[in-house]
C-alpha cells in the first residue's frame, strides 16, 4: 500500500510508480465519500493539464465519482488549474479536481482539490478526504465505461476553455491590448495556458506552445534558470516589450522586461497593487505568504491597506479571500490572486493585468517598476534550491529549530521570524529565509538585498554555513 498525503498544494507522485490508476481511484473514492457526506446532490468538475496520461487519470476520476452517483462535468481537452476553479464556481459544483503536478518535473503527476467557491479546497476538508483514503482500490474500473455514464447523465462534457476566454473578455480591455503598438511574448513552458493564449492574443510571439508532455525534460516552473531560451528570445529580438511565462497548469507567473531580464514575483505583486489601487481604485486587505518580501507591507502602509502574512500554500490565502475583502493574495513562487476574479492563483490573469497596465499607462515595464521603487525602495531577490539527502536536510532543519545559527558568514542575525520556515533578518534590513519543501526533497533558500550580487552573496554564505 502507498501512503497518499496531500502537501501544500495537492498530492503529487511519480507516474507509474506511485501515481497510478489504482491510487488515483483510491483518492477519488475518499473524495466521493466526502462529497456524499457533505452535499445532498453532490457534483464535481474534473479536468487535466498537458502531462503524460492526464486524460487517463481524469477519466478514472470521473468514472469513480459517477459510479458513486455523483454528477461529473468533465473538461474537453486539457485545461489550466484556474479553468477548473472558475468552472467550479460558474457551474456551482461541490468540488473540482484537476490532474496536474503544476511545476514539478515531467516524471510527476498530481491531484488538486478545488472548492465550489473557485479556489483551493480548505485544509480541514482536504485532511478529511486524506484521512479516509482506503488502503486499496475496491472498484473494478475495467467494467466502467464513460459512454454509459454520459448516456445516464452522470458525466457531461464541458468547454471550460471557452468559459475562461469569455470571462477574460468581460474583465479586460482586450481590444486595447490587441491593438497596442507594444509587442508581447508568451512562453507556455509546454503547459496548459497555450491554447487559451492563442485564442486571446493570436498575434503575439509564442514559445513552447506545443504538445510535449515531457517538457523537453525541464520542470515547467517559471523561474529564470528554466526560462533562458525565452529570455534570449526577448533580448535578441530587440522589439518585445514584455514577456509572460506560466507554469505547467498556468496558475503561476513569470515575467520579463524588454531586455530579457527576469522580474520576480515580489515586484509583480507590488506592480499589481499599485495598478489596482491607483488606477482601478480597488480597496481591500493584502494577504501574502511568509516568503514574500516585507516591502509589500511598506506599500500597504503607503496606501493605508491592511496587511496579513500566512503560511506557505495558497489554501491559506484562499481561506481568507472567501471570507474577507481581499485585494490581492500572493506567493513568492508566482501564484497570485486578485480581486474581481476567483480566489485562485492565475498566471495568465496576472499577466494580462500587467499588459493592460502598460497599454493604458503608455509606460514601459521598467518605468512602472521604478514607480514602485519610489514607494518601497530598490531591491533584488534571489532563490537557491539545495537538493540534499534526507538526513542532511533533517539535520539542517533541526539546527534551525534549535536556533543554532547566529550568523551566516559575515551576516549577523538581528532577529528571526518562524511563521513557516525561518526568516533571518540582518542588521541592515537584508534577509534570508530557509524552508524545507513540502512536495520535494529540497531545501529552499531565499535572500533579499539591494543588489543581485549581494543577494547571491547571502545565499552563498548560507549554503556554506548550512553544509558545515
Amino acid at each position: 500500500m502507498t501512503k497518499i498525503k496531500f502537501g501544500t498544494d495537492g498530492w503529487r507522485a511519480i507516474i507509474a510508480k506511485d501515481f497510478t490508476v489504482d491510487n488515483v481511484a483510491r483518492v477519488t473514492i475518499a473524495a466521493a465519500g466526502w462529497l456524499k457526506q457533505n452535499f445532498e446532490k453532490p457534483t464535481c468538475v474534473v479536468g487535466h493539464d498537458c502531462r503524460f496520461a492526464g486524460e487517463l487519470f481524469a477519466e478514472t476520476t470521473a468514472l469513480v465519482l459517477a459510479n458513486s452517483g455523483i454528477k461529473v462535468y468533465l473538461a474537453k481537452n486539457f485545461v489550466s488549474t484556474p479553468m477548473i476553479s472558475l468552472g467550479a464556481k460558474k457551474l456551482g459544483t461541490s468540488l473540482g479536481v484537476i490532474i496536474t503536478a503544476s511545476h514539478n518535473p515531467p516524471s510527476y503527476n498530481g491531484y488538486k482539490l478545488k472548492g465550489g467557491f473557485g479556489g483551493p479546497l480548505l485544509s480541514d476538508d482536504i485532511q478529511k478526504i486524506e484521512d479516509t483514503i482506503p488502503e486499496v482500490n475496491s472498484i473494478n474500473l475495467e467494467k466502467l465505461y464513460i459512454a454509459d455514464f454520459v448516456k445516464a447523465g452522470l458525466i457531461e462534457y464541458v468547454d471550460l476553455e471557452t468559459m475562461y476566454v469569455d470571462h477574460v473578455e468581460k474583465n479586460f480591455d482586450m481590444d486595447a491590448i490587441r491593438n497596442t503598438k507594444l509587442n508581447f511574448a508568451y512562453d507556455a513552458m509546454y503547459g496548459a495556458g497555450q491554447n487559451v493564449m492563442r485564442r486571446l492574443l493570436p498575434d503575439i510571439t509564442f514559445l513552447h506552445c506545443d504538445d510535449n508532455p515531457g517538457f523537453e525534460g525541464q520542470a515547467p516552473e517559471p523561474i529564470h534558470k528554466n526560462l533562458l531560451p525565452f529570455s534570449s528570445l526577448i533580448s535578441e529580438s530587440g522589439d518585445i516589450d514584455c514577456g509572460l511565462a506560466t507554469d505547467g497548469d498556468a496558475d503561476r507567473i513569470g515575467l520579463y522586461n524588454s531586455k530579457g531580464e527576469f522580474v520576480d514575483s515580489h515586484h509583480i505583486i507590488l506592480l499589481l497593487i499599485n495598478y489596482l489601487v491607483t488606477v482601478k481604485k480597488f480597496t481591500g486587505k493584502v494577504v501574502n505568504a511568509f516568503s514574500v518580501t516585507p516591502r509589500v507591507k511598506t506599500m500597504c502602509e503607503h496606501f493605508g491597506l491592511e496587511y496579513q502574512v500566512v503560511k506557505i500554500g495558497f489554501k491559506h490565502i484562499a481561506g481568507i479571500m472567501i471570507s474577507e475583502d481581499v485585494l490581492l493574495g500572493g506567493e513568492e513562487s508566482g501564484g497570485i490572486a486578485v480581486k474581481g476574479h476567483i480566489p485562485e492563483r492565475d498566471g495568465i490573469w496576472a499577466g494580462l493585468i500587467i499588459w493592460e497596465y502598460m497599454v493604458k499607462s503608455g509606460k514601459s515595464l521598467d518605468d512602472l517598476i521604478n514607480e514602485v521603487h519610489e514607494i518601497v525602495g530598490e531591491f533584488k531577490f534571489e532563490r537557491s534550491d539545495m537538493h540534499l539527502k534526507e538526513e542532511v536536510k533533517v539535520a539542517i532543519v533541526e539546527n534551525c529549530n534549535k536556533n543554532n545559527y547566529s550568523s551566516f558568514g559575515p551576516y549577523k542575525i538581528d532577529h528571526v521570524e518562524t511563521i513557516d520556515g525561518w526568516k533571518y533578518f540582518f542588521d541592515n534590513g537584508d534577509w534570508l529565509m530557509i524552508r524545507a519543501s513540502g512536495t520535494e526533497p529540497v531545501l529552499r533558500n531565499y535572500a533579499e538585498s539591494e543588489t543581485t550580487a549581494k543577494a547571491f552573496a547571502i545565499l552563498k554564505a548560507a549554503e556554506k554555513t548550512l553544509l558545515g
